[in-house]
């Protein structure tokens, strides 16, 4: 038995191996910090399957599955250590606790098998593909299961057992076999019990060369997965003259942690569910490109560790030639790019950088800062994008804002309003950020003049920057244009440094995102406060006092960046729900299960040419619940709404609003909403 585990170990230690040094042949990437805040993620995502129960089915199956398999195996570490250290354990009580346990986990383990057999190739959902690695793994582990209780019903029927009834299931195999104590069993019991022992020895050997690689792989990606605030994107040092490039043209380009995120994927297909761009039928399907990356990875990285293994042995130029001389085919494997290559650009422009998929991911994949590296080669280095975005770019350039209004423009929205400029009084509390959006839109102009007139209202000490503010850089910096984005974020860090802001309030989701986790990394150290939550506080203090208004129902929609971005999601409705009269209703995808608008990540300013539109699914969804009002906390979310709304010729029916209209209608008594 011995020999066949060492074989087994033997085995499964060289696999692992194999992907270790896949994985080290990326990048350095600091993921070693903050050690016992990774091991509590880890547990509580791995014992407790906090995301895989998000969807019950899956999740209760896997649950079984699970547990049943860290139960049996600490079971027969315990057997192992009495028959073969003479420590004994299993006496008395806990003998009879033991045996129930391990009785029921080996059901448990079954049933989740069942579950998983009848949900693969019965229901057959459309997120999984099914391959026949897929079909074996879940015929090992019955086999393995039906073996175990089989030898527990050999082992009662030979020998038998006054404690039978503590083992329900190995008793009714005994009774099938002719009862306990029967006898005549004992060659069979022998015989079977070595082909299960391989059995379970085999299964521990094809760990590492199988699909169940990921019960090792799913806790390492959980432990080292990123603890910086959500949304945070690496900056790129312009002043390292050592770099070549910039962004991820070749996969061998990505760090460690990025490598190992496609070993992990399992394809279970929870990301392309709520993948707004899949799903409205465009060519990106996250689980797909994960795997795109996984199969390109695991084709080339042998050639690049053995190129470096005969680089490192011959030590000379001759060894060098050698080591470059490639075949045709190897040759053009190492030089592939994975833009255009291997991952479509169409691919690569269709994510709104929404973050579903990475909530919903049991493995913690970090699909995102892929993408975003995938972007910056193309725009950085090839400039090859759609065409749309450089007129974005250049307005942002030339005029600090994506629309190429003219810059002096900036403050015209707040003529009349008596708003003071911090040019005109730095020594106010808050800085008030309209954004590019709340300053240019003619629409979202009507939101802050809607926010102004709050804090006015509450006698808030605040003034905007005018003329002197420039767009924030999101949609720049998740378009991939780093030096464009680092250069509007310095601008305005430098500017607010200069007055000594310290609090800004500002209704976009984007510039709260960019302003409270971008900025940081450049010298700009704010809090930055949504407007939802900043008029909630208020309201709590009573500086403001929700009149009511007629019986209007309201849906509310949840902006990506304000809610997966920042877990915003009780305070838009708490303002909502404080004017009394408010009938607030719910989408079925809503808080971290939302459905994107379309206009994050910069898509704001692309044509949406491939598929259904997004913001008109969005909008599609929110209309089937017969409101009378769409509620938002973000200008991209306003527009896309009205737009989806106007297509469908409900504009008429049900209007979309900013939860700060609705809040400064009830606050100045008009009882009628629009």
């Amino acid at each position: 038995m011995y020999l066949v585990f060492a074989v087994a170990l033997f085995f499964f230690l060289k696999g692992m191996h194999r992907h270790y040094k896949m994985w080290k042949a990326g990048k350095a990437e600091m993921r070693f910090d903050r050690p016992a805040e990774r091991f509590m993620l880890m547990l509580n995502q791995t014992f407790a399957h906090r995301r895989l129960l998000r969807d019950p089915f899956p999740g209760l199956m896997h649950l079984f599955i699970f547990w049943g398999f860290v139960v049996m195996t600490f079971g027969t570490f315990l057997v192992f250590l009495e028959a073969d250290f003479g420590i004994v354990t299993l006496r008395g009580t806990f003998y009879l606790w033991f045996s129930l346990a391990m009785d029921l986990a080996g059901a448990m383990v079954l049933i989740g098998i069942l579950m998983a057999w009848y949900r693969r190739y019965i229901v057959r959902p459309e997120r999984l593909d099914n391959k026949p690695e897929d079909a074996y793994v879940l015929l090992m582990l019955f086999v393995i299961i039906c073996t175990g209780f089989l030898l527990q019903g050999l082992r009662m029927a030979s020998a038998g057992d006054p404690w039978a009834l503590w083992s329900p299931v190995g008793l009714l195999t005994a009774n099938l076999l002719g009862g306990v104590g029967s006898g005549g069993w004992e060659g069979a019991h022998r015989v079977l019990w070595w082909f299960h022992m391989i059995l379970a020895m085999g299964f521990i050997a094809y760990i590492p060369y199988s699909k169940l690689v990921h019960l090792v792989l799913v806790p390492a990606n959980q432990y080292f997965s990123d603890l910086s605030p959500k949304g945070t994107i690496k900056p790129i040092n312009f002043e390292d003259e050592t770099q070549e490039s910039f962004g991820v043209a070749k996969i061998e380009e990505f760090t460690w942690k990025q490598l190992l995120d496609p070993d992990a994927c399992i394809r279970c297909g929870r990301c392309q569910d709520h993948c707004p761009a899949h799903l409205s039928g465009k060519s990106l399907n996250p689980k797909r490109m994960t795997q795109d990356l996984k199969e390109h990875w695991q084709a080339k990285a042998p050639l690049l560790l053995a190129q470096a293994a005969q680089k490192k042995a011959a030590q000379g130029a001759k060894g060098l030639n050698e080591a470059a001389a490639a075949s045709e085919a190897d040759q053009a494997l190492l030089e592939r790019l994975l833009t255009g290559d291997v991952i479509a650009d169409d691919q690569i422009w269709a994510c709104t950088t929404c973050r579903a998929c990475q909530e919903q991911c049991p493995a913690y994949v970090e699909h995102i800062d892929k993408t975003i590296e995938l972007r910056r080669n193309l725009v950085l280095m090839e400039s090859r994008f759609p065409s749309e975005m450089q007129l974005a770019f250049r307005n942002m350039e030339n005029n600090g804002n994506p629309w190429g209004i003219g810059w002096a423009n900036r403050a015209n929205w707040a003529e009349g309003l008596g708003v003071k400029t911090l040019a005109e009084d730095s020594e106010t509390e808050i800085l008030y950020w309209p954004g590019c959006a709340g300053a240019f839109d003619d629409r979202n102009k009507k939101v802050a003049t809607a926010v102004v007139k709050l804090l006015q209202k509450a006698d808030v000490n605040f003034a905007i920057l005018g003329n002197e503010e420039k767009c924030c850089g999101d949609s720049a910096r998740r378009l991939g244009n780093e030096y464009l984005f680092q250069s509007l974020a310095q601008e305005n860090i430098e500017t607010m440094n200069n007055y000594g802001v310290k609090t800004i309030v500002t209704q976009c989701p984007h510039c709260l995102n960019a302003l409270s986790k971008d900025y940081p990394q450049f010298g700009g150290n704010y809090r930055v406060i949504h407007h939802s939550e900043f008029l909630l506080d208020l309201i709590k203090q009573g500086k403001l006092k929700p009149g009511a208004v007629n019986g209007k129902k309201i849906v509310y929609h949840d902006s990506c960046y304000l809610g997966r971005y920042n877990d915003i999601y009780h305070a838009p409705r708490q303002v909502l729900q404080s004017a009394p009269g408010i009938k607030l209703s719910e989408m079925d995808r809503r808080l971290d299960q939302s459905f994107c608008c379309g206009a994050g990540g910069g898509r704001m300013w692309l044509e949406e040419t491939e598929g259904n539109k997004i913001y008109l699914m969005r909008a599609e969804q929110a209309l089937e619940g017969k409101p009378d009002l769409i509620g938002t906390a973000c200008p991209f979310c306003l527009t896309m709404m009205e737009d989806g709304v106007k297509f469908k010729e409900a504009e008429e029916q049900v209007k979309v609003v900013d939860l700060a209209e609705v809040l400064w209608d009830s606050v100045a008594g008009r009882q009628s909403l629009p």
